[in-house]
């Protein structure tokens, strides 16, 4: 039985091992948020669901193998716009890019995979990062949530500072109320965490 009213859903944002303590671009203390979410989906407290899945090819551009005399966390200009480089990670078909393991996933009503195309990153679950026409194309999901009658979304998951702050901004920018799960977030970098807030705040997101 969901705790929330049927208009609410959970989107919980690249729960995988890459991302947490040892893996390829660990955030922060990543692990401490994997039992909190865990019940969520056990106890059913939202009647919807998405989960996002991080499954880039192993050339994707946002990696900084892939940029000769580049290392993790340089900055380029990718299709114009300012890209920061990552280590590989969450590569299609490896143990990192799994969803987490402590997770029972069924209780997710839609997973939803996100940096598949090389030359495109994906921070947000609603929308791709700048591609090579200039645009953010639209992952598909704003018009699914609608489709189920879904008005607000709360936001939980990884990283705290990127995937998930874009995902929150975008919904918000779709038209959804938001909240931010921030206990339920954890950061690549907590020096990150000031202007995280700020952005939030900026977008009329509730944090809490």
């Amino acid at each position: 039985m969901s705790n929330h009213d049927s208009d609410t859903a959970l989107l919980v944002i690249d729960l995988q091992p890459d991302f947490m303590p040892g893996g390829a671009l660990p955030c922060e203390h990543g692990e401490v948020i994997v039992p909190a979410i865990a019940a969520l989906l056990r106890h059913r407290h939202y009647a919807t669901v998405v989960a996002t899945q991080d499954w880039h090819p192993a050339d994707h551009a946002s990696f900084a193998s892939q940029h000769d005399g580049h290392a993790p966390f340089q900055q380029i200009r990718l299709h114009g716009h300012p890209q920061t480089l990552w280590p590989d990670h969450c590569v299609q078909g490896t143990p990192g890019a799994a969803l987490h393991g402590a997770v029972d996933w069924r209780a997710a009503d839609l997973i939803l995979r996100k940096g598949t195309r090389r030359q495109v990153d994906s921070y947000s679950a609603f929308r791709e990062n700048h591609g090579p026409d200039g645009n953010r194309p639209p992952t598909g999901l704003a018009g699914w949530l609608r489709e189920r009658g879904i008005a607000e979304v709360h936001v939980c998951g990884l990283a705290r500072d990127y995937c998930v702050l874009w995902s929150a901004q975008d919904a918000a920018a779709a038209g959804f109320r938001v909240r931010f799960l921030w206990e339920l977030t954890r950061p690549v970098s907590a020096s990150n965490d000031a202007s995280t807030r700020q952005a939030l705040q900026q977008a009329g997101i509730a944090i809490g």
